[in-house]
């Protein structure tokens, strides 16, 4: 059975359909996954070094402030037509899963058109244009943030209240003490963990950079992923309490020695770091398209998991009070690291293929 899964453009897009698809086969050998996505986003880079037969379209954003370049749009948007038309004579697909962002646009429209199921994984708790759009004709959707289904229609989908498709921690959890040492860290410190993404947050990354100069708390170590591109600007930060690298490769690492995160509010770190329990200090990006972070960091902070720090209030004597107050109260950090993991679905990729495979059936 051929399955393609489209989406891409941004991480957020693409991870959650390479879990799901790796979960599937995990489940049933005889399903082949097929990646579509854009000549243009970091799938280009991703996938060929994935296990997935893939096809890269011409597939363009609708630009906003830069209107007069929607020519693109459209000229991709005619192109991709053409490429999964063969993609479809091709596979056949028994269906097709959308991962959100304007790279699964064009496969979505050419399975209804040509009567193919459709399913969805939306992963923010305000869903895009192309979700909202395609949920109308989607058989099922597969919600990261249950607050999704509010933005949804309601034209006979079914909703399920899966989460985010995550590496999930290890059944037996790393000792939080030994991970601090793995850090050079004193096994009784306080740990926060800062990072905003692979490209990293420049806002983020000088207010935390002030705050180490100005002095943190004795009594505190941080773990500091800078993003590689910015690497170089905050390196010789470095010291034996602040511990500063360009991007985690081992995060459990990471999530296993922080007491508390401070994060931007993209969907798939919050859901990790919420099936880790690992309370969140959440500053959204406040140019995240529809500002979906600014909703996935209120949702949170409604549950009861994270704390919203918009952008525009982001100093690093705001950040130092911040931490300070939550670490010297350990039942309100209790109460926000135990509504992290009422969040959690670590499990997610494997539920989710489950209901795929059922549907395949």
């Amino acid at each position: 059975m051929n399955v393609i899964f489209a989406g891409g453009g941004t991480g957020g897009h693409l991870y959650p359909g390479l879990a799901i698809a790796r979960a599937l086969v995990r489940l049933d050998p005889s399903v082949k996954p097929h990646f579509v996505g854009a000549l243009r986003g970091i799938e280009r880079n991703v996938l060929p070094k994935t296990e997935f037969p893939h096809t890269l379209l011409d597939l363009h954003p609708i630009y906003r402030p830069a209107v007069w370049n929607n020519w693109r749009t459209v000229r991709g948007a005619f192109s991709a037509w053409s490429g999964m038309g063969r993609i479809g004579r091709d596979l056949k697909p028994s269906l097709v899963v959308g991962t959100g962002g304007y790279a699964s646009g064009a496969a979505l429209a050419w399975a209804w058109s040509h009567g193919t199921p459709i399913a969805q994984h939306i992963g923010d708790s305000h869903p895009g244009a192309t979700a909202r759009l395609f949920t109308r004709i989607s058989r099922e959707a597969y919600l990261g943030f249950p607050e999704a289904e509010a933005w949804l229609p309601h034209t006979g989908c079914v909703f399920r209240n899966t989460g985010n498709p995550i590496e999930p921690p290890p059944d037996i959890r790393p000792d939080p003490s030994a991970a601090r040492a793995k850090w050079g860290f004193p096994r009784n410190a306080r740990v926060l963990l800062v990072f905003g993404g692979s490209q990293g947050a420049r806002a983020m990354n000088q207010a935390v950079g002030a705050w180490v100069q100005k002095g943190i708390p004795e009594s505190l170590c941080i773990i500091w992923a800078t993003g590689t591109a910015q690497y170089d600007s905050f390196k010789q930060l470095d010291r034996a309490d602040v511990r500063i690298v360009p991007y985690l490769e081992q995060i459990g690492d990471a999530y296993a020695a922080a007491d508390l995160a401070f994060v931007r509010g993209g969907m798939m770190g919050t859901s990790e770091l919420c099936a880790w329990g690992v309370p969140m200090i959440i500053c959204p990006l406040p140019t995240a398209a529809m500002d979906h972070q600014t909703s996935n960091a209120l949702a949170l902070e409604k549950a009861g998991a994270a704390i919203h720090l918009a952008q525009r209030d982001l100093l690093a004597a705001k950040l130092d009070s911040m931490v300070r107050s939550l670490l010297s109260d350990r039942a309100r950090l209790s109460a926000l690291r135990d509504h992290a993991l009422a969040r959690a679905r670590p499990n997610a990729a494997r539920d989710i293929a489950g209901f795929i495979h059922a549907m395949l059936k």
